[in-house]
Formats: C-alpha cells, sequence, structure tokens
C-alpha cells in the first residue's frame, strides 16, 4: 500500500507560530469546511513537533471515549484512560492531544478551559460546522480556545502539489515589477485553468496526481458535494440549504445583480434567510460577497445583508456542480476549459475563483451597484477591496475583453475615495493603462 500523500500547506507555519508564542496558554481549533485537510496537516503537525500524541475522531471513536468528557472533575484520570485506550504515552509540556471534528461531542469543546489551565500537554481541536447553532447549544464558548480558518489549497499549494515551487515566485517578482510576459503567458493561464478545474480539495488533488484523468477528478468531487449535501441537512432538515447551494452556478451566470432567493425557494422573500445564508457562510462551504450601500473604507458599516452574491468555496466544486445533472462521458468541460475553448460564457468560474483567492488572503468580499443614467441597466463592481485608508475596486472578466464601464463611473462617482491603482482581470497578458492594470487571473492571486 502507497504511503498517504501529505501535501505541504501554508497553515503549518500558523500551527508552529501558535505552539511556540502559546506555550500551552491557548488551545487552537482549526475550522473549515469537511474534506480540506485539516486532520491531515494537525496530525502531520503533531508527528513532526511533539514527543507523542493523541488523536481522538470523535466521528469514530468509542462511546467510552465520549463520555470521559461528560465528568471533568478529574483530570488525571482522563489522561490515564486516553494513554490506555489509545496505547500512548503522554509526556508532559511535550505532547498533544487532537479533538478532531469536535463538533460531534461539545462537552470535549467546553472543558478545553480546564485541560489549558492544567497546563500539562498542549490541545488542537479541528472542526467543520464549528460554529452553527445547534453544536454550541448550552455550552460555554471557552475563552482560552484561539480559533483560525483554513481553506481549499491555494494556487500555491497546488503548485508545490504538482511538484513546481518555481511558478508562484516567477509570478511574485511579475507582481512587484509588473511587465509583459509574452510567450510565456499562454502557459501560465493554462496551468492557472488546470487549478479551476482540479480545485483546491486533497481529495481531488490527489486524484489527479493518481489518474491524470479528469473523470476520475470529477467522481472525486461529486462525493465531497454529496457529502455537503449531508452537512447541508444538519444545518437546515427543510432541505432549503441544499437547494440554495445547488443553484449557485445558475444565480451566476444569470448575471443579476444579487442572488435571487425567489427564483430557487418560490415565494422566499431574503430578509428571511439571513440566518440561514449566515449559517452556510459559517460552515465555510460558501463565500458571501455582501452589496455595500455606501463604498468607504469600512465597507462592512453599510452591507446589506439582504443583498449578496454567493460563490462556492473551492473552485474545482463549483466547476463540478455547474455541470452535476450531467453524467461526466456527456460533457467535454473539462478539456474544453482547459484549452480555453469553452463556447459557454463562463466568466462566472473567473469571479468564483477570485472571490476563493481573495478570501484565502483575509479580504471580507464586497460588492458594488448602482444604476446607470438611463437607469435601464447597473452599473456593477464586483469586488472592493479595503486598503489602508482607500478602497481599491476590482472587475472580473471571462475573456479578453477590457471594455471597463462601470469601473470608468465608479471612479468618476468616488474619486477621493480609491486607491491609484485599480484592477480588471482577464484573461490576457498584463497591460497597464493609466492608473488601470489588466492582470492576467493568475496575477488576482497576490491581491
Amino acid at each position: 500500500m502507497e504511503p498517504k500523500r501529505v501535501f505541504k500547506r501554508k497553515i503549518y507555519d500558523r500551527l508552529l507560530k501558535w505552539k511556540q508564542e502559546s506555550n500551552g496558554k491557548t488551545a487552537l481549533l482549526v475550522e473549515g469546511a469537511r474534506r480540506i485537510g485539516k486532520s491531515t496537516i494537525v496530525e502531520e503537525f503533531a508527528k513532526n513537533e511533539y514527543e507523542s500524541y493523541i488523536l481522538i475522531d470523535f466521528t469514530k471513536c468509542s462511546q467510552e471515549v465520549k463520555n470521559l468528557f461528560n465528568d471533568v472533575s478529574d483530570l488525571n484520570y482522563i489522561f490515564l484512560r486516553l494513554q490506555l485506550i489509545y496505547g500512548v504515552r503522554l509526556v508532559e509540556r511535550k505532547s498533544l492531544i487532537i479533538f478532531d471534528e469536535v463538533q460531534f461531542q461539545p462537552l470535549a469543546r467546553q472543558a478545553i478551559k480546564s485541560f489549558v489551565e492544567n497546563h500539562k500537554y498542549d490541545y488542537i481541536e479541528t472542526g467543520s460546522l464549528i460554529s452553527i447553532r445547534k453544536n454550541t447549544a448550552g455550552i460555554l464558548i471557552p475563552s482560552e480556545e484561539k480559533r483560525i480558518s483554513m481553506y481549499p489549497m491555494d494556487y500555491e499549494e497546488f503548485r508545490w502539489a504538482l511538484g513546481d515551487t518555481a511558478t508562484i515566485p516567477l509570478l511574485r517578482s511579475v507582481w512587484e515589477h509588473p511587465q509583459p510576459l509574452g510567450e510565456a503567458h499562454r502557459k501560465l493561464m493554462r496551468d492557472f485553468r488546470l487549478y479551476m478545474l482540479v480545485g483546491g480539495m486533497p481529495q481531488a488533488v490527489n486524484a489527479y496526481l493518481d489518474s491524470n484523468n479528469f473523470e476520475v477528478v470529477d467522481e472525486a468531487k461529486r462525493l465531497i458535494l454529496d457529502l455537503y449535501d449531508e452537512d447541508f441537512g444538519k444545518i437546515d432538515p427543510t432541505g432549503k440549504a441544499a437547494r440554495i447551494f445547488a443553484a449557485i452556478p445558475a444565480q451566476l451566470n444569470s448575471n443579476a445583480s444579487r442572488y435571487q432567493i425567489s427564483s430557487v425557494i418560490p415565494k422566499a422573500h431574503a430578509e428571511d434567510f439571513i440566518e440561514l445564508i449566515s449559517e452556510m457562510e459559517k460552515s465555510k462551504t460558501v463565500n458571501i460577497s455582501h452589496h455595500c450601500d455606501d463604498p468607504n473604507v469600512g465597507l462592512g458599516s453599510t452591507e446589506d445583508l439582504t443583498q449578496y452574491k454567493m460563490f462556492i468555496g473551492d473552485t474545482g466544486l463549483f466547476v463540478t456542480l455547474a455541470f452535476r445533472d450531467k453524467a461526466f462521458t456527456e460533457n467535454t468541460i473539462y478539456q474544453h476549459l482547459l484549452s480555453d475553448k469553452l463556447a459557454t460564457n463562463l466568466g462566472y468560474i473567473y469571479e468564483n475563483v477570485v472571490a476563493q483567492m481573495l478570501t484565502a488572503s483575509g479580504n471580507k468580499l464586497f460588492y458594488h451597484t448602482w444604476p446607470t443614467e438611463s437607469e435601464k441597466h447597473n452599473y456593477e463592481i464586483d469586488f472592493l477591496l479595503s486598503r489602508g485608508t482607500k478602497i481599491m475596486p476590482v472587475e472580473v472578466k471571462s475573456s479578453s475583453y477590457k471594455t471597463h464601464a462601470s469601473m470608468d463611473a465608479f471612479c468618476v462617482k468616488y474619486p477621493s475615495r480609491i486607491t491609484n491603482e485599480r484592477y480588471l482581470i482577464y484573461t490576457k497578458d498584463y497591460v497597464k493603462e493609466g492608473a488601470m492594470r489588466y492582470l492576467p487571473a493568475y496575477l488576482a492571486f497576490f491581491l
């Protein structure tokens, strides 16, 4: 049996920083959507950085282990039982205990306060749907818990998985000293489209490396989407969350200025779904961009919770979801998209991958629309990013088009609020015209 692949992930450095700075004074909670590699990287960290560790997987541990957390008045007894059950010797201040998928035993999460105060060992929790109300009902969330979010592999991690450590440093130097890439651009764009197709879910990346076959990759992604359907059933047993999720590609494709909830759930009103949309966002399976009514530095102060666009957390999953109703052999989406010969306007896939990249680098997503002079159409800025005391507007195109009527109108409307640079992300080579920079999609990674 081949050894399990462990991909290099950037979150490892954050785990290391926590260990060094915390020195046992806090526990770390790593939260993120299912199947993004939380357990794998935390266990790899435990193997490398501690003398010993115990991983308690609450999805499959015995009832005896779960029951240990019902009463934490005698911690030494709990530690003794865990060492016997798992056959691991814990060493004071040199061992780690991992609470994997801790949402399945909320009392273990509540007990973190006592464990941290005891200070014998370090603790890392992992979980998905961690903030969903029913997973926190009736328990006290410990203040000793430091939380970090984990996302699907970003473009650099994806290149690392493919054994490529040269591309991103090259692109970084281009970002710092912008210039057209000429002949290299075509290959760089094709490489980036591969990332859009496979995505950053370790299961899908593994399938690609093992098979080099998009049908196998697509099957791996369909299994993850099935899991997400299950998760949405936990958030919302009525099935509405699953329907809202499934409709994301169609909603983006419709080019509407917001997610039209009533077209997915008849007679629905956006204001009635604010809480459910928030729960979906907390599940980390989707990225939400809210409408900013008055674009200024504090973008969040005028966000409209009833007007939003919804993106899928992983663009590889987005591609599969968009064509989920077809058997793989019926469509040639992968080959056509990879060679950039797809007839359908797939601008929404580029918009999704930009949303994914911006979210992973710590940006909260906002967009802005306002009526044109004729009031028959709307102007729209796809993404607004807060930069110092200014806002930076970003537009996304799926093609070589360099038209930017919305951007021009926005700059006329709010000249004092915006940065000196504005960006249009598209599929062609780098170009600078005045304050406007036309970025090939792979450079959006650095925004």
